[in-house]
């Protein structure tokens, strides 16, 4: 069954942008989707790419920074006032779990009036929600099976995820530094899509009060533009996109990522675009 990957949305970090949706990436096989990530916007991102949201299997998150997760209830219960019928399962790293109970605390309201005023189905049975505590196999049903591995985001414990089907593998990086553990995960995959940051351009990011604390915090957790095609290369994937830009705003010139990412790769690289399909 051919499947595809649809870049639902390719911005770095947490502040709202209109040139880029926030982190969310979704994995199309048949009539299923798989969700990696779900920043702020991913339900109308959905929208916007004609996804439909019964079509909702599983839901995977990296880590716990709000471009990543903000949206990961949301989306669900959204879909869920939609057409979702579910089983879903939702897996990240703890306390994934007590983030979605507490999730569910807040939408208590709305789920009890619409399942009275619009005959929906229980919603908190619909969902389950797992820790990843280890690495290796977090979800698999007829269409995909999902690996994960650790990757190095300091101060926060994070992941990657590839995504084996019957045609195609694609990995997600989620937010990582070089590091061998997402090479390993990724080798020979045919999709890799990588997090990519443009230091020279990251110092209109750091007027704030801890603007220093902040860069530390930037070129210690995240893989610059000139190391990421080092990465795909090492890990023999066909392709590389680059994803989960910083900055986002204002969006550089693809040119200047591609450049980039060429001198160590000479693959197939591409710039993603919100809503772009490969």
């Amino acid at each position: 069954m051919k499947s595809q990957l649809v870049l639902l949305g390719t911005g770095g970090g947490p502040t709202p942008k209109a040139e880029r949706n926030a982190a969310c990436n979704a994995i199309v096989v048949g009539d299923a989707t798989y969700i990696i990530d779900a920043g702020n916007g991913v339900a109308r991102q959905m929208a916007f790419a004609k996804l439909p949201f019964d079509s909702i299997r599983a839901v995977g998150i990296t880590h716990h920074h709000s471009d990543h997760n903000a949206d990961a209830g949301t989306l669900l219960h959204l879909a869920w006032c939609a057409n979702l019928q579910g089983p879903v399962t939702t897996f990240g790293p703890a306390p994934w779990s007590r983030i979605w109970e507490s999730f569910l605390a807040y939408a208590t309201t709305d789920v009890k009036t619409r399942i009275v005023d619009e005959g929906r189905p229980a919603f908190d049975s619909m969902v389950t929600a797992k820790d990843v505590e280890e690495p290796g196999l977090v979800f698999e049903d007829d269409r995909v099976r999902i690996t994960a591995a650790w990757v190095n985001h300091p101060p926060i414990p994070a992941l990657a995820y590839r995504i084996d089907t019957d045609d195609r593998s694609y990995v997600i990086s989620g937010d990582t530094t070089p590091c061998d553990s997402l090479v390993e995960l990724a080798m020979g995959a045919d999709v890799l899509v990588h997090e990519v940051m443009h230091v020279p351009s990251i110092d209109p990011l750091l007027q704030r009060s801890n603007g220093q604390r902040l860069r530390e915090h930037l070129i210690n957790s995240h893989t610059s533009s000139t190391e990421v095609g080092e990465i795909a290369s090492r890990a023999g994937v066909d392709q590389l996109v680059l994803s989960h830009f910083v900055p986002g705003s204002p969006a550089l010139p693809d040119e200047i990522w591609l450049d980039d990412a060429r001198k160590r790769f000479d693959g197939k690289i591409v710039a993603g675009q919100d809503l772009m399909i490969i």
